[in-house]
């Protein structure tokens, strides 16, 4: 392979990764994305949920005020 076409594949698939995979577009169709982020970022830096209270705190009003629960109960509710 040339190192142009070895370039233009490094190109290629960092456009693609500049792009919201499906796990990002669903927690930003939620309106609590920054929220998630700095619950995931606390965990990232102390490896334990429990010293996160305030970041979890703020995700579950995000959450409640963007009426999620709402939005997502039928996948709950789902008869079989």
């Amino acid at each position: 392979m040339s190192a142009d076409k070895s370039t233009d594949l490094s190109k290629n698939e960092s456009i693609e990764d500049d792009e919201p995979d499906e796990w990002d577009r669903r927690i930003m169709d939620t309106g609590c994305h920054q929220e998630n982020l700095n619950l995931q970022l606390c965990h990232a830096d102390t490896g334990d949920w429990r010293k996160c209270l305030k970041e979890m705190q703020e995700f579950r009003e995000c959450w409640a005020r963007n009426r999620n629960n709402e939005r997502t109960s039928t996948v709950d509710n789902v008869q079989q």
